[in-house]
Formats: structure tokens, sequence, C-alpha cells
């Protein structure tokens, strides 16, 4: 079977997504330091950095990333692991918008956005 060449456009969308789960691990790491360095009451850049919601829009990013590069590339290569890896995380990153904002919320979120990072990356070599 003759591969095809990886789109540039799902190429980007992969790097997108690996980058942009770098950012969220990195933000949950940082918010626990501040909440933990500097308590609670950090005012309205703390309120607006700490923001629940934060979470809920990076969620709605990493699946629809997630769902055109890794769906597509899952319908290109026929590789099921980037997908189930992928979807894996999401999971852990919907999951951690069930408990309450703190470290438990981070702890879910950075497994489940180095899970989805992964699923990009398998994805990206499988396309080679």
């Amino acid at each position: 079977m003759v591969e095809r060449p990886i789109s540039p456009f799902r190429r980007r969308l992969d790097r997108a997504g690996i980058a942009l789960s770098g950012l969220c691990a990195l933000h949950c790491v940082v918010s626990i330091m501040i909440v933990a360095g500097l308590g609670a009451g950090l005012g309205i850049g703390g309120e607006l950095f700490l923001n629940p919601d934060i979470h809920r829009i990076g969620l709605v990013f990493a699946v629809l990333i997630a769902a055109v590069a890794i769906g597509w590339g899952a319908l290109r290569h026929r590789k099921a692991a980037p997908f189930v890896i992928a979807m894996t995380g999401l999971t852990f990153m919907g999951g951690a918008l069930a408990v309450p904002h703190g470290e438990k919320e981070a702890i879910l979120t950075i497994i489940g956005v180095a899970l989805v990072s992964l699923g990009h990356i398998l994805n990206l070599r499988h396309s080679h």
C-alpha cells in the first residue's frame, strides 16, 4: 500500500495539540505553585488565571483538535493506538471537570493532556 504524505494542515493540528497540551500542563503546575505560595487571595489577575472556565474552554479546544487531527489520522493510517490514547486522555480531562478546582483537578488534567499529547505524537509518527 502506498502511503500518501501527511496533510500540512493535519500536521499543524497535531503540533497545535501537542503545544496546547504542554501549555495546559504548565498552567496547572503554575496554578498549584501560585496557590501554594501566595494563597487563594490573588485578586483579579489570580481569579482570571485560576478560573475553572479555562479548563472547560481548554477541553473544548482539545476535543475539537483531537477529533479532526487524530480522527483524520486514524482514517488514513488505520492505527488505533493514537485514537485510543487520545480519547483516554480526553476522558481524564473531562473527569477533571467533575472534581473541585484544585490539586485533584490539576492531576487529572495533567494526566489527560499528557495522554492527548502522546496521541498526537503517535498520530504524526504513524503518518510517515
